[in-house]
């Protein structure tokens, strides 16, 4: 399996509630954090929050939540799979959950004043996909004016691309921190969108 060959391994979790665990769901944003950094072969991880629609929102929909991590190995995750009680929480109160592992082939930047992957090697471009982007900013208060204004410009376009499979956009705080994770069914599509978008 290509995944074993790997390191670090990446897992991205997307979790819908029914109506009545919203709140049970929102304080587990804060109460997950403590078994999250006592979970062995974990190295990065962020309890995020989700927007109503498939790109950015400053509106939440409090009923899906997600969970962004970094592994030391595939064994790692699958046992955090396997025995965790976050995702054991994850599997018995959701109306629906998905979960896709992947190995990371190019990154940039820092997340929260550090860089997850900075101490690895990428990994090889495999010659087919689907590519899973997560592309996010950090916003200073002076400048959410300026981004909101530009959101549905950039949403539109990102919506009307063919080769687009799904999306969604999440956060760790309203406005602030703020992120959009996307599947694409090509890398050039991705490329191409990304360097010749106008918007």
């Amino acid at each position: 399996m290509w995944l074993d060959d790997h390191e670090p391994v990446v897992a991205f979790t997307l979790a819908q509630y029914p109506r009545q665990r919203r709140l049970q769901e929102l304080a587990h944003l804060g109460l997950d954090r403590w078994p999250l950094m006592r979970t062995p072969g974990l190295r990065f991880w962020r309890l995020l929050g989700v927007g109503r629609g498939r790109v950015f929102d400053p509106h939440p929909d409090l009923q899906r939540y997600a969970l962004f991590t970094v592994w030391r190995s595939l064994a790692d995750l699958r046992r955090f799979e396997e025995q965790s009680h976050v995702m054991r929480r994850i599997q018995l109160h959701s109306e629906e959950a998905w979960t896709v592992h992947m190995v990371p082939v190019r990154w940039h930047g820092k997340w929260g004043g550090a860089d997850p992957l900075g101490d690895f090697t990428s990994a090889p471009v495999p010659p087919t996909g689907p590519w899973i982007i997560l592309t996010r900013a950090s916003l200073y208060p002076r400048k959410v004016r300026a981004f909101l204004d530009a959101v549905p410009a950039v949403a539109e376009q990102l919506l009307q691309q063919e080769e687009l499979l799904n999306s969604v956009g999440v956060g760790e705080a309203p406005f602030l921190y703020q992120a959009t994770v996307s599947v694409w069914k090509s890398l050039p599509a991705v490329t191409s969108f990304a360097y010749h978008n106008r918007a």
